[in-house]
């Protein structure tokens, strides 16, 4: 299923909604929901991402994979790179991606774990650090978790 996720006064040219795309899937009796986080733009069309999130979901876990940036900043993250390091930037939409999660008759439910790649690994652990009660797992596959700092 396609999901609109609301991001509000998280974009780096206004204050005005933003919605991120994603992909959800929600199997029957889910036990937790997985989120791919990444903060290139391209953990929803990622090949690997896509085979791991249906691996999981035959598991029995729900997925959501969703690009933390729209298109149009991810074309100019792949020209000046800035914005996949803007730590703080990506953390608030993740944190706004759980809220939403929590929000969702179809998700509140859930247990959620965050799999964090490269610099989204920092992201997971300061959306972690701020909804502790949430968050019942981080998976980080990088080496920038020293992106966290706060």
């Amino acid at each position: 299923m396609l999901a609109k996720i609301p991001i509000k006064g998280h974009s780096e040219t206004t204050h005005e909604t933003i919605f991120l795309v994603g992909d959800l899937r929600i199997p029957q009796n889910s036990a937790g929901l997985i989120i791919f986080v990444h903060g290139s733009g391209n953990a929803r069309l990622s090949p690997r991402n896509q085979s791991v999130a249906e691996k999981l979901n035959k598991d029995g876990l729900a997925t959501l994979l969703f690009d933390l940036l729209t298109m149009s900043e991810e074309k100019i993250g792949n020209q000046t790179r800035r914005l996949r390091f803007d730590i703080n930037l990506l953390s608030m939409r993740l944190i706004s991606t759980l809220d939403w999660i929590i929000n969702n008759s179809d998700t509140h439910n859930l247990s959620v774990g965050l799999f964090g790649a490269s610099t989204a690994a920092a992201e997971a652990l300061v959306a972690a650090a701020e909804r502790p009660a949430m968050v019942k797992a981080i998976l980080s596959r990088g080496r920038r978790r020293d992106l966290a700092r706060k």
